[in-house]
């Protein structure tokens, strides 16, 4: 068995050098084409994008799938493009098990934004971010950088927008609108930056006032809500007194009309037979006077019953 492998190699040990050299050259020609191929071709992740540095100079950016590069003049650089977020005031990456409850707690001093009528309210809320611009991205800033540099715009942000509103507005019915506003404010400031990333969204998630304060608090919103629960009832009995009342009101209007124009019609009526008689004694006048003055005698002497002359 041992001599069937040497005679394996007989030929080529048999073989002159010029031949020797040719096989290690197609070899090594092999094993550096094979690098070339390795070291030219990247596969990029549908979550990301390749930005192509040529001499250390941007050249292309590619979106995902396969692509080749020259090797050893360009460099590609993966940029993650999925989007992120962020709790603040702390700059903490939203994750499961990133920060614990008592952790908040001990932050809230921090947490503490002045509002617009000089009181103080424990705001936290959460930045969603990516990058769209990767070329930008990789020149401007690393992961660290982007993370200070959004804690420091939304901070800012978030305390002025804050303090335009009252307390009762940041802790209730505004919360909305201070969201917005802020999402709107730190678009613009991040554009002054020119980063290669933007703000997505901005949710407002505990909105609270300082724990000293708190149960005042609670009893000025159980006001509030007694106070809109009145409101209601009384809404409710509006609409439920208001249609009865339109309907007399209608009801009385109509019997109003009707008896004007009853009264009318018997005022018309009265003043054509005035008019009659003076029609008729126009025409005799001592007859019609004496007719008149039996006519009122007789109604005297009916309604003032039995006379002896």
């Amino acid at each position: 068995m041992v001599s069937d492998r040497l005679s394996n190699f007989e030929p080529l040990a048999n073989r002159s050098p010029q031949q020797l050299a040719t096989v290690a050259f197609l070899i090594f020609g092999v094993l550096v084409i094979a690098y070339l191929v390795w070291s030219s071709a990247y596969v990029v992740d549908a979550h990301e994008e390749a930005v192509v540095l040529r001499f250390g100079k941007y050249h292309s950016t590619q979106p995902a799938g396969l692509h080749f590069k020259i090797p050893a003049i360009d460099e590609r650089v993966l940029v993650d493009k999925s989007e992120k977020s962020m709790r603040l005031p702390w700059g903490h990456a939203e994750r499961a098990g990133d920060w614990s409850s008592s952790e908040v707690n001990r932050s809230d001093e921090e947490a503490l934004i002045l509002t617009g009528d000089l009181y103080a309210a424990v705001v936290e809320w959460n930045v969603f971010w990516q990058v769209v611009e990767p070329d930008k991205y990789i020149f401007s800033f690393n992961e660290d950088h982007v993370r200070q540099a959004l804690v420091a715009v939304a901070r800012s942000t978030m305390h002025r927008i804050v303090g335009d509103y009252s307390a009762d507005e940041t802790l209730t019915g505004k919360r909305e609108e201070i969201a917005l506003s802020a999402l709107d404010e730190m678009r613009e400031a991040l554009k002054d930056f020119d980063c290669g990333i933007e703000i997505i969204d901005l949710q407002l998630q505990r909105v609270t006032p300082p724990d000293l304060v708190k149960p005042s608090f609670d009893a000025v919103n159980a006001s509030i809500q007694q106070k809109g629960q009145l409101i209601y009832e009384a809404t409710r009995e509006k609409n439920s007194l208001l249609p009865l009342a339109r309907a007399e009101a209608d009801k009385v209007v109509r019997e109003a009309e009707g008896y004007a124009d009853r009264r009318l019609a018997e005022a018309e009526g009265e003043i054509a037979a005035l008019l009659a008689k003076y029609e008729s004694y126009k025409l005799a006048p001592d007859i019609t006077r004496q007719r008149m003055y039996l006519e009122t005698m007789e109604r005297v002497f009916a309604s003032g019953g039995r006379k002896l002359i």
